[in-house]
């Protein structure tokens, strides 16, 4: 059957492709004896070549590049996520933990050039900008929709820059470089509900020349204004975000079902019913004494009195509750695996230690310095662009990268994740400081080799030493109290001249 379909699909198609061919060789002989010569491509049948007639209806495994979630299924996880963070306990754990880690202790954006960080403060203390406050909200929706878009209005007389918010569900189209599928380029809306659609331009820190003709030309039609876009979670090509709940999103739902079911089965085991046992009673009057019994069952605390004819029984159900620990553990642990969390961060202790409890946490705070990092990209890119709108407003060209440094070298400072032991590196610190000296004075060392394995150590303690800067330092420091030790040393002999002439008697 199958056989006599792909003969008669194969026939078809030869029939539309020598059609085709007849009708191009038609068009292309009365075009040329009426017009100049015009280049025609043949139009071959969609079948022709093919094994299958229905090889038109597959796509290729290898063939497509693009590997974000289809426009419904990230619609319904633009939905899902904030859903489970509000309503789920393990969600909101899951993003409000790493969120404490990162920015509990406030964050801090630094430029050594006194002007720009004048700039940076003002933007970051704007009142629309409040960065102070709204940088927790930016960070934690990073985490839940897995991008970020912050459409970005500039004062064209004084450069300064305020930031607003696109919701990601929203945005219909993230566009690419034609020549660079990993670099973002502008930002397509939906439909909004003044019936406008908007398409911003992705900001770059650096001049439009950077992008190929092409893409400069592309860029020239997003006139809608500057956006930033984040993501996280994403592939190098066409790269969308994804939540940091998007594999977890189906475990998390099952896990809130299998908790409420054990609140009902919970309360269904505190309920009991009456086996009531008549002896020697016929079909008539089991029913009889049922509906009377039914009429007016025995109350909570109440006496029940009846004769020897009749068994008063309390039956409460066995539900088999006793792998419900191992279960909830099971798929506990499955979503908290997938998050990088040790179980010790959601009440559950088990036989976790002090030391074992740290060994556990520590893949945690790799994946949550990978976040930091990102985050201090996020931020150092917007005060590059904030310092460049400045410095274009005032100066009225695009500073050069390689000339006005400090506009690209603001620091992001980011709070500890964790308190620090220092007893372990203090006593350790103690200990090399002894074998380097030792080190030196066997002459098996250099003093800047010496220097930098110290450094290292102090490192750990949160200080940094340039090992070379701070041997020329040390050397300078010794030579100058040398001299000034052989001047406190130097004895002026007392000659008595000072006091020639002065009278002893003198009160």
């Amino acid at each position: 059957m199958f056989g006599s379909k792909k003969r008669k699909a194969k026939q078809e198609a030869e029939f539309a492709a020598k059609i085709a061919a007849i009708v191009t060789e038609t068009i292309a002989s009365n075009t040329a004896a009426n017009e100049s010569a015009t280049t025609f491509k043949e139009a071959a049948g969609a079948m022709a070549g093919s094994i299958d007639a229905d090889d038109h209806l597959y796509s290729k495994l290898s063939g497509d590049s693009n590997r974000n979630l289809s426009g419904p299924t990230r619609a319904r996880m633009n939905k899902i996520a904030p859903y489970l963070w509000q309503s789920n306990m393990i969600a909101n754990r899951i993003i409000e933990l790493p969120l404490a880690y990162l920015l509990a202790e406030g964050v801090k954006v630094t430029n050594d050039d006194e002007d720009y960080q004048a700039v940076i403060d003002a933007f970051w203390t704007h009142p629309i900008n409040n960065m102070a406050i709204k940088l927790e909200k930016k960070v934690r929706e990073l985490s839940i929709f897995g991008e970020q878009f912050y459409p970005a209005f500039v004062n064209p007389l004084s450069g300064e820059v305020q930031l607003s918010y696109l919701d990601p569900a929203h945005v219909e189209e993230v566009i690419y470089d034609p020549r660079n599928p990993e670099q973002p380029v502008g930002v397509k809306t939906k439909r909004m509900t003044n019936g406008r659609q908007y398409i911003y331009r992705v900001i770059i820190n650096g001049p439009e020349s950077v992008f190929t003709k092409q893409t400069q030309r592309l860029r020239e039609g997003f006139n809608d204004g500057d956006i930033f876009y984040f993501s996280i979670n994403s592939f190098c090509a066409h790269g969308r975000g994804n939540s940091d709940l998007t594999a977890q999103c189906d475990f998390l739902d099952l896990y809130d079902d299998f908790i409420f079911g054990e609140g009902d089965r919970a309360e269904n085991s505190r309920a009991f019913v009456w086996d009531v046992t008549l002896k020697g009673a016929d079909q008539n009057k089991v029913n009889a004494r049922a509906a009377e019994i039914e009429s007016n069952p025995p109350r909570p605390g109440s006496a029940n009195v009846h004769n020897d004819s009749e068994e008063w029984k309390a039956e409460s159900p066995n539900l088999g509750s006793g792998d419900t620990e191992a279960l909830a553990k099971l798929f506990r642990n499955h979503m908290l695996g997938g998050a990088t969390m040790p179980p010790s961060w959601f009440a559950d202790g088990g036989d976790v230690n002090r030391a074992n409890g740290e060994a556990m946490a520590e893949p945690t705070f790799k994946i949550l310095a990978m976040r930091q990092r990102y985050i201090i990209y996020m931020l150092h890119e917007i005060a590059t662009f904030v310092i460049r709108q400045y410095y274009t407003a005032t100066m009225g060209i695009e500073p050069d990268r390689m000339v006005e440094t400090d506009v690209f070298k603001s620091k992001v400072v980011m709070p500890e994740m964790t308190a620090k032991d220092i007893s372990r590196y203090a006593a350790a610190l103690q200990q090399v400081v002894v074998a380097v000296n030792l080190g030196i004075t066997q002459g098996i060392m250099t003093e800047e080799t010496g220097l930098s394995v110290i450094a290292s150590i102090a490192d750990r303690l949160g200080v940094e030493i340039d090992p070379e800067q701070e041997l020329i330092n040390a050397q300078a420091a010794i030579a100058q109290k040398a001299k000034d030790q052989v001047k406190a040393d130097t004895f002026n002999e007392f000659d008595g001249a000072d006091d020639a002439g002065v009278d002893d008697d003198t009160e």
